[in-house]
């Protein structure tokens, strides 16, 4: 499943679209807030969800080289994460879903 077919088929919003969203494949996904555990244990392709919206998250994204971060429950994104994003090619999404839900849908399509 690529990013786009995951933004299309759960309507999440876009923060920071990054390049190749469309063409950047889903292959699994992690649930973490703890950021030293999920750069340890998140793996390539990995659509993170988290509720953590600040600059270090963007920069675990990209150590971990997930497809996407995938914020829960509406959870802010910083003005610094932001800029972070654009520069790194980090795709942002957001829902107002929880991990829970999102995870089990997650898991289903894949």
């Amino acid at each position: 499943m690529t990013v786009k077919n995951l933004i299309d088929e759960f309507s999440l919003e876009v923060i920071c679209h990054g390049e190749l969203a469309e063409e950047k494949q889903v292959t699994g996904g992690y649930c973490g807030d703890l950021l030293s555990w999920v750069m340890s244990r998140a793996k390539e392709g990995d659509c993170w969800l988290t509720v953590m919206g600040n600059v270090n998250s963007v920069g675990v994204a990209v150590l971990a080289d997930v497809a996407c971060i995938l914020l829960t429950e509406n959870s802010a994104f910083d003005d610094d994460a932001l800029r972070r994003a654009e520069q790194n090619n980090v795709i942002v999404l957001r829902s107002d879903k929880n991990a829970f839900e999102l995870a089990g849908k997650l898991a289903d399509l894949l």
